[in-house]
């Protein structure tokens, strides 16, 4: 059946009703992840605004331009598992672990685990984790899989793979690339992570657990360079002296207490772009702390230095790997011995500095095995065969047996992966640029800021290739990465 495509006039009309959807989703989404609400009520917002979430609407939409074609494609799929949704939050902030007799909320596990000098106890508490998310959460994951599954055919595409194919994302071309790179820094990882599990938790990467992994980025050994009091008055700093004073910033706000509801994952939340942007994280102590609270101010200053005058989906869609792009230029600063020597009095800038490196290694090869995975999982009809498959590309991949329980949990929806794959490359590529524009000290100087303030104002409206492109004339490359990563080792 043909469907009339929107006129001008309707397609402004839901840009204005997407914004204000945007804006009550976010609001839940930051009231119940702060810890500040027991429930996520979204499925009020879904019924508000039921008019954006109709199979007809995506199919009418999809003439307009491709930003607000996808908006409202997931509309659609997100409205079909709006419960599960709300379930799965529900369920996770309710969930408990007791372990040698000591309670605790599911989603503080990995942080107890991360600050636990127990190893055997650190396994103790995955293992109570991992079964809570197989009998409790991953039930709601499959069951909202399968009804995306299936709904995705009634947007005309085999399966969610090719839908997003036909949304502009070069899956296949990045995975050739993440390829790539896991080949020509496999033998990096090897060495560098062995190194520094035998340094930081005295065995090696042949003998590390699942378990293991969030003890050894925490390294407390480095709390003492990464001092709590410190940690926003460096961040203040460092923007002063790009020109920002976040404290006069009326649409920025801090949310820096801990709750225990509250979700350890950092995030923001631009729940009005420019207005309103929050900035959410959970500290847990030391670098870890201080690495997102630099990631998240990324994300923030990128929102609220967003002009006001761009539509919609110039302001909230577009290429996410452009605001994790920003966010991951802010977030390396914390490991930059330039900036390090500048802003807090540590030796071994240089340490850090290599420190650094070797965690973006790990992270860019488990996203590089992410990528790969999902391109198989979103294309296959039965997903509970995918359990091994995951086993089988990340463990590969970061040389640490992995559990098979995570395979639908470890997976973030509409092919973030490459949001966060890509902006890896964007920041490598774009800070060289600032350093050979402003110096190895770019971070200090206020003419920087204004390039900044510029690049953010633009949204999400350009590309990360076509930003990268117009600012330094380069073409997005993941093989950048490896160059950034190899320039500290």
């Amino acid at each position: 059946m043909t469907v009339e495509p929107y006129t001008a006039t309707e397609v402004d009309a839901f840009r204005e009703r997407g914004d204000a959807f945007n804006r009550d989703m976010l609001q839940e989404y930051y009231d119940h992840f702060a810890g500040l609400k027991e429930t996520l009520d979204i499925e009020q917002v879904y019924e508000e605004y039921e008019d954006l979430t109709r199979l007809e609407t995506a199919q009418r939409l999809k003439e307009a331009p491709t930003e607000l074609w996808r908006f409202a494609c997931e509309g659609f799929l997100g409205n079909l598992t709006r419960s599960h949704q709300a379930k799965a939050a529900e369920v996770e902030a309710a969930l408990e672990l007791t372990v040698d007799g000591e309670t605790m909320p599911y989603r503080m596990a990995r942080v107890v685990m991360s600050n636990e000098t127990d190893r055997d106890k650190r396994q103790r508490i995955d293992d109570q984790r991992i079964r809570l998310l197989d009998e409790h959460l991953n039930p709601l994951y499959l069951d909202a899989h399968r009804i995306d599954r299936d709904a995705i055919r009634e947007l005309d595409a085999p399966n969610y793979y090719e839908l997003y194919r036909r949304f502009g994302f070069r899956l296949d071309e990045l995975a050739v690339e993440c390829r790539a790179l896991l080949d020509e820094t496999e033998r990096l990882w090897e060495d560098e992570g062995d190194a520094l599990f035998r340094t930081r938790l005295g065995f090696g990467l042949d003998e590390a657990k699942p378990w293991d992994v969030g003890r050894l980025f925490r390294a407390p050994e480095l709390d003492a360079q990464y001092p709590a009091d410190k940690m926003l008055p460096a961040l203040e700093a460092t923007l002063t002296e790009l020109g920002i004073d976040i404290r006069s910033q009326a649409n920025v706000h801090l949310d820096l207490e801990v709750r225990p509801s509250k979700s350890p994952r950092a995030f923001c939340a631009p729940i009005e772009v420019p207005g309103k942007v929050m900035l959410v994280i959970q500290p847990i102590g030391g670098k870890d702390d201080w690495e997102a609270l630099f990631h998240e101010a990324g994300h923030t200053e990128h929102y609220a230095c967003t002009s006001d005058t761009l539509s919609m989906e110039g302001k909230r869609l577009g290429d996410n790997a452009v605001t994790e792009g920003w966010a991951m230029l802010m977030q390396h600063l914390v490991t930059e011995p330039a900036w390090l020597s500048r802003r807090l009095d540590v030796p071994n800038v240089d340490a850090l500095g290599k420190d650094g490196a070797v965690s973006l290694l790990y992270f860019v090869r488990r996203y590089s095995a992410k990528l790969l995975y999902e391109i198989e999982l979103f294309q296959v009809d039965d997903p509970t065969t995918m359990r091994s498959r995951y086993v089988e590309l990340l463990s590969d991949a970061l040389k640490i047996p992995i559990r098979p329980e995570s395979y639908l949990d470890d997976v973030d929806g509409s092919f973030y992966v490459t949001g966060y794959l890509r902006s890896w490359a964007f920041e490598a590529q774009l800070r060289d640029f600032l350093r050979s524009e402003f110096g190895n000290d770019w971070f200090a100087r206020r003419e920087a800021g204004g390039l900044l303030r510029e690049l953010w104002s633009v949204g999400q409206e350009p590309t990360a290739d076509a930003l990268l492109k117009d600012v330094t004339g380069t073409t997005l490359e993941m093989a950048s990465v490896g160059d950034r990563i190899r320039e500290r080792l």
